[in-house]
């Protein structure tokens, strides 16, 4: 019988190693290194129990739109691409308490009704604590059925045995394999027991919903390669101390990606957003300065979003920058852009930028909403509360066209605004305008002039 070795391996990024280490070599983090047990040669193969598949030409394997199936939920169907794919194995993640459990017993309690029996597997909760909660939300349904365990093979035999028609795994960190005698959560189990449940979930065409933990800075817990394994990879975000909840599409095997689905928490539970824009305008003061609405795009969808900026002098050496929802590094950009190309004064202010409604924006289309707002706290000019503005800004203060111009003017066009400004290239090469005024600006110095008078 052949000896069991022993290794050191990262729990934050996989990294193996014969000895152990303070800090880890590939990513630099401290004491994340654990002693684990290599698996035996003779059980690396317990894939096999799920049926060996047998090579096919390619010529052979029949076509076809892959099989889709409703979450009754729109906002989940969206990030999905139209709804659950057979066989799929989806990831959920988030922080604690940001509602991801509640937004799978709600999909389970749908999926119930257009695809039979829906295994919830638990392993932080008891039936009874998952039982509140239905009650809460107001489900109750014998097609639901709970089963609180983390003994992966556990899980698999009864799953096997009752053939549901979705499973959903609450989490993935606390699941076990016997095979492995480490932890439930480290890298080995998790990676383990994730590619057990994809084989079976692919082997017998079940929808599979995985939620696994996020680490303190954002990302989901265990390997890397946990993402790599599963068809397609969600991120549940929000603020605590907002209603909203974004469900934002970072990977996805039957559908676009970055697609976002917005939430509201109620009492009643998550509630759908159908038009966002409304949403999160609906508190937007009128005619304060510092305060303006931008055009972004997530994915396919366009959203109207105000944009906040407050600018004083500072009182101390060193003036402060902060930036909620935007990347800081690019607010520091488009301020040194300002003092260099505009000629204004920033060098002793404090620069406070804030996205409205707690959401994250990335595209640059939302620079020159950013400009505006800087400009307008700093000069307390008002601007035009009918007014919607995208476009990006180069170093040299040039503004550059932008994608998708008709899907943002129409979605500021059925929110009720007059006036559209954007880069004087996309307004030339406009085809379809629904009535807003446009006008086309080429640098910053000509549309701090527009916007400002």
């Amino acid at each position: 019988m052949s000896k069991q070795k022993t290794f050191y391996q990262c729990q934050a990024c996989g990294y193996a190693t014969p000895k152990w280490l303070g800090k880890c070599p590939d990513c630099g983090a401290w004491n994340t290194l654990v002693e684990e047990k290599s698996i035996p040669e003779t059980r690396r193969h317990g894939h096999a129990s799920f049926g060996k598949p047998q090579p096919q030409p390619l010529s052979a394997i029949s076509g076809g739109k892959e099989k889709r199936i409703s979450t009754g939920m729109n906002e989940l169907d969206r990030v999905l691409g139209g709804g659950v794919v057979e066989g799929s194995v989806v990831l959920v993640g988030g922080d604690p308490g940001i509602g991801k459990s509640t937004l799978l017993i709600q999909a389970a309690s749908q999926l119930s009704e257009r695809s039979g029996r829906v295994l919830y597997v638990s392993g932080e909760e008891s039936p009874e604590q998952i039982k509140l909660r239905a009650e809460r939300l107001g489900i109750n349904s014998d097609s639901i059925i709970l089963l609180s365990e983390t003994h992966l093979e556990g899980i698999i035999g009864t799953a096997a045995g009752m053939s549901p028609g979705t499973i959903i795994i609450d989490s993935i960190q606390t699941m076990y394999t016997e095979e492995l005698t480490s932890a439930p959560g480290s890298v080995g189990q998790v990676r383990e027991c994730a590619a057990k449940l994809m084989y079976f979930a692919k082997r017998s065409d079940i929808p599979l919903f995985i939620i696994g933990h996020v680490t303190k800075e954002g990302a989901i817990a265990g390997p890397r390669v946990l993402e790599h394994i599963v068809d397609t990879v969600l991120y549940f975000e929000g603020d605590r101390g907002h209603a909203y909840r974004i469900l934002r599409t970072v990977k996805n095997r039957f559908g676009s990606t970055n697609e976002i689905g917005v939430f509201e928490m109620t009492d009643a539970g998550l509630m759908a957003i159908e038009n966002p824009s409304e949403l999160f305008l609906s508190e937007r003061p009128q005619n304060v300065s510092g305060s303006t609405v931008v055009a972004s795009m997530e994915g396919t969808r366009p959203l109207l979003i105000e944009l906040q900026a407050l600018v004083s002098p500072t009182t101390f050496g060193m003036p402060r920058r902060t930036c909620i929802g935007v990347d800081f590094n690019r607010v520091n950009l488009l301020v040194a852009v300002l003092e260099k190309i505009a000629g204004l004064h920033l060098g002793g202010m404090d620069i406070f930028v804030n996205v409205v409604g707690g959401i994250k924006i990335v595209e640059p289309a939302v620079d020159i909403g950013i400009i505006a707002a800087i400009a307008s706290s700093l000069r307390e000019v008002p601007i035009h509360s009918k007014t919607v503005l995208f476009g990006e800004v180069g170093l040299s203060g040039e503004i550059r066209a932008v994608n998708q111009v008709e899907a943002r003017i129409k979605e500021a066009a059925k929110i009720g605004f007059e006036r559209a400004i954007l880069p004087r290239t996309n307004g030339t090469r406009l085809k379809d305008n629904p009535g807003l005024e446009i006008i086309g600006v080429n640098n910053v110095e000509e549309f701090l002039e527009v916007i400002l008078g």
